[in-house]
This record gives structure tokens, sequence and C-alpha cells, in this order.
């Protein structure tokens, strides 16, 4: 897939993280003919083991498949990636109910996160004018002088300069830290009241998946919940998400396998008396983070993608599909800004990014504000009547009637590139004509009811 770009460019970029977005960022930039370090601070994961206790298995949709596709991506992964065409939802009694995302057959897509990884590290790899270093932790940045400091992993100090600094390197980023201090920069960070461990529901004695490998299965609880995605080796990773309270008065295997009967009882044959026991206690219990800031870029010096712009809860699936996006939307903005320039101006830079970090954060925060409200909804709305209902209805409109305009969040969301925060204000616009004509016909109701009652008496 990888074509050899012109090599007459002396424009370096050096990004920080070579996690998702750091190497698909990598990938797009050397198409552009630039020069690419990539600098990642742990071990090579393709040389690493397959199982991390921590992953939360990703769910890659349309924003995230369009901009792997615009590089030549998207078939290259097809075959590791397995289509969910809705959630399951498992009753406390052990029933399952389906609830299918789209109405026209639309599926988002259960990834490893490290296959994906994987996939795009070695794509990366392929141009010549790309550079990957690993064990290189970030220590220092001076930002006038466009130089980035790393300690090595034989402690050796290490020192490179670079035309343009991108930090992909997570909620908690070093680039970003290092440009709070050169920038009037808005930042906030919060963390949920929910923690999670990680799971596993292995195949069947016969070799078959346990569940229903084409829905994403969910345990609502109301506080909590239990959810599983299927792997191409036919196991689920599940992951439990509860408050860290709950976590803590789980301290035997006892108490675990009992809290399992009582809250998860068809779950618990699934993942193994034994099974469970190993994973709750061994894996460690991650917590959920929220990041948002503005602005993404210090002048024509730096910028920041992913996770290290707009953390956000992981219960939209959007956090590596807006990721992904943001290099696209970025690839778009170069693009319309200074073509297949491969050295381009600071001036020209400055305006690019500029533009990029203006359009990008009202969209970022949007979804970071959804994915909080997410959790609500699948935790708890999936099991009421009045969730259910509009669903329907919604679902019944935009089928058979598309004229009106009406289109159901989830599909704005996963299933095109509307911008994050035109899905919201359609949907809050949507949520007000519900509510108006809810509240409308009740009054009706209530109307034509005490009508009816008021004849009545007077008959009498």
């Amino acid at each position: 897939m990888a074509t050899p770009p012109e090599t007459s460019s002396n424009f370096k970029v050096a990004v920080i993280g070579g996690g998702l977005v750091g190497s698909l960022t990598a990938v797009y930039l050397a198409r552009r003919g630039w020069n690419v370090e990539v600098y990642e601070l742990r071990k090579d994961l393709r040389n690493s083991p397959h199982y991390s206790g921590r992953s939360i298995n990703l769910a890659v949709s349309r924003r995230g498949l369009a901009a792997l596709d615009a590089v030549g991506l998207e078939a290259a992964i097809k075959h590791t990636i397995i289509p969910m065409k809705g959630r399951m939802v498992h009753t406390l009694d052990g029933k399952q109910n389906s609830q299918l995302y789209g109405v026209f057959g639309e599926h988002i897509n259960s990834i490893d996160r490290k296959v994906i990884n994987e996939y795009v590290l070695t794509e990366a790899e392929k141009y010549p004018n790309v550079r990957l270093f690993f064990e290189h932790d970030v220590r220092a940045i001076d930002f006038e002088s466009n130089l980035v400091e790393f300690e090595a992993k034989d402690r050796q100090r290490v020192q490179i300069k670079a035309d343009l600094i991108i930090g992909c390197d997570g909620a908690f980023s070093k680039v970003r830290g290092q440009m709070m201090r050169k920038t009037l920069m808005n930042y906030s960070q919060e963390y949920i009241d929910t923690h999670y461990v990680e799971l596993h529901i292995p195949p069947t004695p016969s070799g078959d998946y346990a569940l229903d490998p084409n829905h994403l299965h969910i345990w609502p609880r109301k506080s909590f919940m239990l959810i599983a995605l299927p792997n191409p080796d036919k196991s689920f990773t599940s992951t439990l998400f509860m408050p860290l309270e709950s976590f803590n008065v789980i301290t035997t295997p006892e108490t675990l396998v009992d809290f399992f009967r009582t809250t998860f009882p068809d779950a618990l044959p699934l993942l193994g008396r034994d099974g469970l026991v190993k994973s709750f206690f061994e894996n460690p219990k991650g917590a959920l983070i929220t990041v948002k800031c503005q602005p993404y870029n210090y002048q024509h010096k730096a910028l920041i993608l992913g996770d290290a712009a707009h953390a956000m809860v992981p219960f939209y699936g959007q956090g590596m599909n807006c990721g992904f996006e943001d290099i696209l939307l970025l690839n778009e903005i170069l693009d319309r800004q200074i073509g297949s320039e491969k050295n381009p101006t600071q001036d020209q830079m400055l305006h690019c990014l500029d533009e990029y970090s203006r359009a990008r954060h009202p969209d970022a925060t949007a979804i970071c504000d959804l994915a909080l409200y997410n959790y609500q909804e699948m935790r708890s709305s999936v099991l009421e009547w009045s969730y259910l209902l509009r669903k329907a209805v919604e679902g019944w409109i935009y089928r058979r009637l598309p004229f009106l305009g009406i289109v159901p969040l989830y599909t704005m969301v996963s299933f095109t590139r509307i911008p994050y925060s035109e899905a919201v204000r359609r949907w809050k616009r949507q949520t007000h004509w519900f509510n108006t004509i809810g509240s409308t016909t009740k009054r009706l109701g209530i109307s034509a009811v005490s009508w009816v009652l008021g004849r009545g008496i007077q008959t009498a």
C-alpha cells in the first residue's frame, strides 16, 4: 500500500506517540513527502504479548474507516474485524433482547487494539521517509528552538530538532503539558466515578463463540454494567464497569462469585469461575477520564491530536474513530491550504494549524459529552420503555419519511461524518419536537378523558 513519495522535502515532523493516532499520523504525513520520526515511550508492541488486561476492545465505525480508507488501509484490516449489528441486552432474568444500531443494516465493527496498531505501524514503516524509535521518553521540549529531548532505553539523552512537533501521546500528554507553559490554553479534566477491569469469555469446548458474535453484549444494571465484544479467535473480551467502592468490597473469590451469581447469573458460566477470579484479581483496575482543552496548536510549531487533545470515556466507541478523523480533517485542511507543498512555510503551517484547532474543538467537545451521556444509556436507559419507544419512532421516521430530516443520534455519530457538534444540535432539536409532541398528546389525552367523564356526569 505504501508508495515511496518524492524525497525532496526538508520539512521534518516529530510525532510523539506511536499508538493508534500517532502511527496513522505518520502514514498521512509521509504520503505528503515530509520526513517523519515517531517516538514511542513503550517497547514495539509488535514484539509484545497479545494480552494486556487493559485493552477495552475497540469499535471502528464510519469515521475511523474513512480515515483508514483514504490511505488504503481499510481493505487491509477487513479480515480482522467482526461486524456488530446491534446491542444484545442481557436482563437479570437471563433474557436477551437485540437492539439494532441502524435501520438499514448499518453496523459497527469489533477490532483488537493491538492488531490495528500493528497494521498501521507496519504500514508507516514501509515509507522511506519514516523512522520509528521505541522506548524514548520525552524529557523536555524547547519550542523556540524546535528541540525535543528524550531519554532512551539505555538512559542516554537524545536531542532532536523538528519543524513541527505533533503530540499523539494520550490523555496524560507531555507535549500538551509543555504547550501549556507557552500558550494560554484552557484545560479541564474529569474522572468519572467508574473504574473498569477486563475479563475474558473463552470459546466453547467445541471451539465456537459462546454468544452471538454479531452483537455488542451488554448486561445493564443501572449503576454498573458488563459488556462483551467478539474476537476473531472465537473468544469475547469482556469488561466490567462499576464504581470504585463496589470494586473495593469484592476482596475474595467467594464474594466475587456471589456478586456475579446475583447480578450476572447468565454471564458467570460463560466466564468460568476460575477464569473470572484470575482476571478480576490479576488485571489492573483502570480509571476513566475526560480531557478537554483549547487551542490544539502552539503557533506553527506544535499540535496535539487524539486523546492528547480530547480524551473521552469509551462508551460511544468513538475514541479511536475521533482520533482517526482528526488526522483526516487535518489532511483535508493541508490539501486545501498548501496542496502538495513539500516545504511549507511557517506562515502556511500557522494558518493550517489555526484553522484545524478552530474547526475541531466544537466537535471534540461534543463527542466527549456524548460519550458520558451514552454511559447512562448503556447501563440504564436501554431497559426503559421511553427510550425504546423513541428509538422505534425515530427509526420508523428515518426509514419511511426521510424528507422530514429526522436521523437517530447513533446513526449520525457512528454511520456518517456529520460533524459531532452538528449531530448534537440536530439531536437536541429532534428531542425538543419529540417532547413537544409528547406533551401535547398527553394534554389532549387528559382533556379527552375529562370531556368524556364530564359528559357522563351531565348525562347521569
